[in-house]
This record gives C-alpha cells, sequence and structure tokens, in this order.
C-alpha cells in the first residue's frame, strides 16, 4: 500500500554529510531517528473493519535522547519514544552503518518496574560493563507524593537494569542516594574493586539547588546500589555553559590519552533554557581527575535542530567509538529527533588537549584570541 511505501522511502534514505564543518566533527543532514520512524504496526490497527478509515490509534510524539552501543556488528540506539499521551518508553532501533537506515526493532522493550512503579522512564544510558553485563542507567520519574495538590510536582530516581541480550531485562533496585539524581552514569570499570557512577546530584526534580556540578562515586554491589559519598569532579560556573547545570552524557571512552568524556551545559537565557554539549578529559588511571578543560561547547543546535518540542536543546547519551577509531556522537535535538555527528578519537582527543580553556572572564578571552592572531602572524 502507498502508506507502507512511503515509510521504506523514509527508512532508506540516504544520509550525507553536511560540507563544511567546524573540523571537529562532522554532522549529517538528516535525522537518524524521527517520530516518522516508527513501525506503523505501533500506530495503526489494519483491520479494515475496525479502522476503515486507517486512522493511527496510537500516536507518537517524538523519538530523542537515545543510548547506544555497538552490538554484533550493528549500530543500535536505545531511544526514548514518547508517545502523545507524554508517557516515554524504551525501543531499539538498529542501522548497518551507524548514520542511515535506522530501523527499529519489532516491540519496544519489555522493562520491568522496581517496587514502586515509575510513572515515566526515560534517557538511557547504556554501559558493556568489564563484569560482562549490559547495564541500562536511566531516569525513573514518580509523582511527589509529599505534595498532593500539585500535579507537576515530582522526584527523580536513577533507575538501573541488565540484560545480555538487549531483549530481556532484569530490573535492579534504583539507585539510593541522598538527593534526587538525573543524568546518572556507570562507568565501564571497575575501581578500586567497585562499580562507579557518574552523578548529578540535585535538590529538586528541575533544580540543582545545591548540587554542583557532575558528581562521583564507588559502590561496592550494583544489586543494591547505595551511594554513601559523592563528589564533585566538574563544577558548574557563573557565567559559562554550565551555569544552572551540567550532567555527564554517556560513558567515557577510554583512549591512550585519558578518558573522554561527553557532557550537556545548561545556562538561562531569556528565552528560557539553552542545552549545550561539551566535553572534558580525565586522567587514564584516575577518572576524576580531569587533565583537559576545552572552553565553551563543543556541539549547540543548529538550523532546523533549533526548532521542535523544547527549543534550543542539543543532548547526548549515546555515542559509538569503532575499533577504527571512528566515533558515533548521537545528540537529540528539541527533545524532538536524534541525529548523528561523526569524528575520531584523535580529533576529539586534539580538541580536548589543545583547545584554550575558559578564561572566566572576557578579559581573558579576548587575550587568548589575541594570541592565536599573534601566532597565525608569525605563521604567515
Amino acid at each position: 500500500m502507498a502508506l507502507r511505501a512511503h515509510h521504506e522511502e523514509l527508512l532508506a534514505k540516504k544520509n550525507e554529510k553536511v560540507e563544511w564543518g567546524n573540523g571537529i566533527y562532522d554532522k549529517y543532514k538528516n535525522p537518524v531517528v524521527t517520530a516518522e520512524h516508527v513501525p506503523l504496526e505501533w500506530k495503526y490497527d489494519f483491520n479494515e473493519k475496525d479502522n476503515p478509515y486507517l486512522m493511527q490509534r496510537i500516536m507518537c510524539n517524538a523519538t530523542f535522547n537515545a543510548g547506544a552501543l555497538k552490538w554484533q556488528g550493528k549500530y543500535l540506539l536505545m531511544v526514548r519514544v514518547e508517545g502523545a499521551d507524554r508517557k516515554s518508553y524504551f525501543a531499539i532501533a538498529e542501522s548497518p552503518n551507524g548514520v542511515d537506515n535506522f530501523r527499529f526493532w519489532d516491540e519496544p522493550v519489555t522493562m520491568p518496574d522496581d517496587v514502586i512503579p515509575a510513572t515515566n522512564i526515560y534517557d538511557m544510558r547504556l554501559t558493556l560493563h568489564e563484569d560482562g553485563w549490559i547495564y541500562g542507567v536511566f531516569c525513573a520519574e514518580r509523582h511527589d507524593d509529599t505534595q498532593p495538590g500539585d500535579f507537576s510536582a515530582a522526584t527523580a530516581a536513577a533507575g538501573i537494569a541488565r540484560t545480555k541480550d538487549l531483549k530481556t531485562w532484569e530490573r535492579l533496585p534504583d539507585l539510593k542516594t541522598k538527593h534526587q539524581q538525573r543524568n546518572v552514569v556507570l562507568h565501564p570499570e571497575f575501581v578500586d574493586g567497585k562499580y562507579a557512577f557518574y552523578t548529578r546530584p540535585q535538590d529538586g526534580f528541575i533544580d540543582t539547588g545545591s548540587g554542583g556540578g557532575i558528581g562521583w562515586a564507588l559502590v561496592d554491589d550494583i544489586t543494591h546500589a547505595e551511594i554513601k559519598e559523592e563528589k564533585i569532579i566538574y563544577e558548574r560556573k557563573y557565567h559559562t555553559i554550565t551555569e544552572v547545570k551540567n550532567g555527564e552524557g554517556p560513558h567515557p571512552i577510554k583512549t591512550s590519552k585519558g578518558w573522554l568524556h561527553l557532557a550537556h551545559g545548561v545556562r538561562a537565557t531569556a528565552d528560557g533554557l539553552r542545552y549545550v554539549l561539551y566535553m572534558y578529559m580525565t586522567a587514564l588511571d584516575n577518572p576524576t581527575k580531569v587533565i583537559a578543560r576545552p572552553g565553551g561547547y563543543f556541539l549547540v543546535p543548529e538550523g532546523d535542530e533549533y526548532l521542535g518540542d523544547v527549543m534550543n536543546v542539543a543532548f547526548a547519551n549515546g555515542w559509538i567509538a569503532d575499533e577504527d577509531g571512528k566515533v558515533f556522537i548521537y545528540y537529540a535535538s528539541a527533545d524532538t529527533r536524534m541525529h548523528v555527528a561523526t569524528s575520531t578519537i584523535d580529533k576529539l582527543t586534539d580538541y580536548c588537549m589543545n583547545t584554550p580553556e575558559d578564561g572566566f572572564y572576557t578579559a581573558a578571552s579576548v587575550e587568548t584570541i589575541k594570541k592565536l592572531i599573534a601566532k597565525n602572524r608569525n605563521n604567515g
């Protein structure tokens, strides 16, 4: 039928690099996963008697904030799919090359509940841990029952699940902490014989309050994960891209020169919050020690990426490093759709280690630019 032909045309559409980038990464012209990529069987009742007008019985609103994993030679995105009812669920989309032809598996993921069911779950981080399990860490949202009359009051906790095949999931108890937690990420290796988490402690569901930035904590037993001590490894700063809040994206990539980190920073504007991506590096033998801190943002929404459900947002919680050094950076724009940018380990390391740091004052920024100008004059 025409509907299936139209859908197949979208799924099979070839993606192309955007010309004249910044030399750090290449963006691609088309989003890699949109609400239109969701299988037709998830939306339509194809029984003509029951649905004579071929209406969408279950509408899809957005596909965004996907975890990522290279698995059995395929590039997988564990996508946050949001329905018209505002509920999010996880579904896995698979591509043969990482930049186009993403197709969802036959059914969404069935994620078991914790003892107290979550109203909504989203923003999956996938980690293939050295213990042999694939872990998923995600946000579990529930109503804040201490405020019964406020239907927007919510709490955020880090849900934890694990799997061997990405199809059958074992739900573990939510991470226990003193604070609400969003953007929690599992480090891929043991540290001092323990599981290590990147955290983002905050006083409320939205506001970080006393939360100082990206945190770090060690856990003895992931099947009953509890954080007893937490320290900040990348702090927030006034009048920077991280002044409102910041959080780890996917788990860091191990390189010969250190751990490559991708994170998001949030600042306030007259038009609301602006979410951008930034990078940093930590020491190979000490993932809490920052050794490179390039100033400013790494990636921002551009063109049509700016438009969507939540404007001016770039967010990433998944990337894939291939054995040949190529890196696929999967990011969402405007809480609406998924995109990809590609780079290499060498390029990202060079970017982190040779980009000037933020001097925190206008005068320092001007001096940094003048030094570059002088260097180019001497080379010319």
